[in-house]
């Protein structure tokens, strides 16, 4: 291992991941393995397939314990972002983002309602600022606890449940974004059905010391295959799932990435709790009025993927630049090109003509609806 990386923290998987020669990259302060020799191409397709399993360790995991009742708990977070928390039901979990008082996102998240605590998952690149935020804005109504000692996994796919079920048979009653807690041969097992990849399946909190083996029982099903980060970039991006430092940041707001979805009617003027969070007066304006940019899907009309940064514009010469690629590469499941950016909502409609510079020339791209490809969870 090169001396980069050795300078690296690593996950509790570091020693499974070389003996499965797993190529190591730097991805957020950790030593990550972005492909196995299968390659990405084929664990992309596995995962669409079989199940894949991911090592997604190096994100943040955080219980927020009230030091009273849940309901001061949940009105303090609430007071960090757009998204209902206040009636969560116990063992259900929701997508969230940290806004900041521009109304830019400072990261995306999910948390769960676990009866007599929240669980948190965040960002590994915002980590250590999202538990500094917690600490900063939560210490009056919760104990703020970053768990240290827990390894994260990813397992997707259309035979994901049927590969979890045989070691913990109660997986097969939970439906998208249920949670659970049970008692297995590999300690506590913390248990979510949700992903990042557009398929069925679920992410497993272990403790560290069961980790390689509970590993190593999925991978010994022919189902299985380990997943390193370039497929998950790829899953993820035909999914039409925004990644946080590219596709979203502190500039965006949650309203120009489309993720109006993730405000529930009890947040948004008129609601119940109407506003009260962060960057409020400019999401509620923009959730009534629109932004001057959307992230729209961009289907590239030649072979030649558009990477990000790729400049979006109005006419093959001349023109206006109107738009930019926050996301792009090859699409394995669809056969060709995809990618996510941000386009002048003028220029946002589906089947709209545009052109991106690849290399000082234009080529044609037209806008899509996203994902590129339907999910399949399991409502």
């Amino acid at each position: 291992m090169s001396e980069q990386l050795t300078e690296l923290k690593q996950t509790p998987l570091k020693a499974l991941h070389q003996e499965l020669g797993a190529k190591m990259v730097p991805f957020a302060g950790y030593a990550m393995p972005v492909q196995y020799p299968m390659g990405v191409m084929a664990e992309h397709l596995h995962t669409r397939a079989h199940a894949g399993l991911f090592d997604v360790s190096h994100m943040g995991q955080v219980i927020l314990t009230p030091n009273g009742g849940m309901a001061a708990l949940e009105a303090g977070l609430e007071a960090l972002m757009p998204v209902a928390v206040s009636g969560l039901a116990e063992g259900r979990q929701r997508y969230g983002l940290f806004t900041n008082a521009q109304g830019g996102i400072l990261d995306d998240l999910m948390f769960a309602n676990r009866g007599d605590h929240v669980f948190v998952v965040v960002n590994a690149a915002c980590k250590t600022e999202d538990i500094a935020h917690m600490h900063l804005h939560l210490g009056d109504v919760a104990q703020v606890r970053p768990v240290t000692d827990r390894a994260l996994f990813a397992l997707q796919g259309p035979q994901a449940e049927a590969v979890l079920a045989s070691l913990v048979p109660d997986v097969r009653a939970m439906r998208f974004m249920d949670v659970l807690t049970v008692d297995t041969l590999f300690g506590a097992l913390w248990i979510s059905r949700s992903g990042y990849t557009g398929e069925d399946g679920f992410e497993i909190s272990v403790p560290d010391a069961a980790a390689a083996d509970f590993a190593r029982a999925l991978l010994a099903r022919d189902e299985v295959a380990p997943i390193g980060l370039g497929a998950r970039d790829s899953l993820r991006l035909e999914a039409g799932l925004c990644l946080y430092g590219h596709d979203i940041d502190q500039t965006t707001t949650p309203v120009a990435a489309g993720l109006n979805w993730a405000i529930q009617k009890s947040r948004r003027a008129g609601g119940a709790r109407e506003g009260g969070f962060p960057g409020a007066e400019r999401i509620l304006s923009e959730l009534a009025d629109g932004t001057p940019d959307l992230r729209v899907g961009l289907q590239p009309q030649t072979r030649a993927p558009m990477r990000e940064g790729t400049e979006v514009w109005d006419a093959p010469e001349g023109g206006h630049k109107i738009g930019r690629v926050t996301s792009g590469g090859f699409g394995p499941s669809i056969g060709a090109p995809i990618a996510m950016g941000y386009v002048a909502k003028g220029f946002a409609a589906p089947e709209t003509q545009l052109w991106g510079e690849v290399r000082g020339k234009r080529l044609p791209v037209t806008v899509c609806t996203l994902p590129f490809r339907p999910s399949t969870y399991k409502r």
